[in-house]
């Protein structure tokens, strides 16, 4: 699986996480089925899983006029990834996961959600 893929599945098994409130291993099961499940893929997820209080709260202190609670759980979660990539062992360069944050915020948020999440994870690296 290719990293790109295994973001947007780390994507789909924590959105479900955090609307459902699961375990790991339960969404990992249900968004993965019958395939074979990615290293990348656990890295993130479990990376997540494992940092979230410290990532959140490098999340809020870059969010302007919002609190974490009022974000959708397509930026929250977005953001999370992203900033676990940037920041906590994924070895990821920093303008790759802001883009590919971007990109999925495209594909799965409103008309604003790229720009939203280019505009908090920028301010992280500065």
């Amino acid at each position: 699986m290719k990293r790109r893929a295994a973001r947007e599945k780390a994507f789909q098994i924590l959105f479900q996480m955090d609307i459902n409130e699961i375990e790991p291993a339960q969404a990992i099961e249900h968004v993965v089925e019958e395939e074979e499940v990615d290293s990348f893929l656990e890295l993130l997820v479990h990376g997540v899983t494992e940092h979230q209080q410290a990532i959140d709260t490098k999340i809020s202190d870059h969010l302007e006029n919002w609190t974490l609670d009022r974000l959708a759980s397509v930026e929250k979660v977005l953001l999370r990834i992203a900033t676990y990539e940037m920041f906590y062992g994924a070895e990821t360069p920093q303008g790759v996961a802001i883009n590919e944050a971007v990109e999925l915020a495209n594909r799965y948020g409103d008309d604003n959600s790229g720009k939203f999440i280019n505009g908090v994870l920028s301010k992280m690296i500065k």
